[in-house]
């Protein structure tokens, strides 16, 4: 088993940047494919970025390609995102999930584990 704790989440104007942490524990003898997804209210959970068991391949949506950036410490268990040029429509609840699928993992249904979530608020 896997637990997942998302941290780094709060409250931001339009333009400023946030930074989620996300510390795996458990069954982590063997590093695994993570990814951030979010959810608005009222609406899907949707893909947000993804980085593959070494690191070398990460993935983005198009909304926040160039925004965002993904990156790890296997040395450490833990997966983060950095937030930049933050915008009120990135207002969510973001969620950090964990694979032992191999590959940069897009859809949340290849995804196992899931952490408690942390709330991303940006206002305008």
């Amino acid at each position: 088993q896997v637990q997942l704790v998302e941290s780094g989440g709060g409250s931001v104007q339009s333009g400023g940047s946030l930074r989620l942490s996300c510390a795996a524990s458990g069954r982590t003898f063997r590093p695994l494919a993570m990814g951030w997804f979010r959810q608005a209210p009222g609406k899907e959970r949707d893909f947000v970025a993804s980085i593959t068991r070494d690191g070398r391949t990460t993935n983005y949506a198009d909304s926040v390609k160039d925004r965002f950036t993904i990156d790890r410490d296997n040395a450490k268990n833990t997966v983060a995102l950095q937030m930049n040029t933050l915008k009120p429509e990135d207002t969510a609840i973001y969620y950090c999930a964990a694979s032992s699928l191999v590959g940069s993992l897009v859809s949340r249904y290849d995804y196992p584990y899931w952490g408690q979530g942390t709330q991303v608020t940006v206002s305008s």
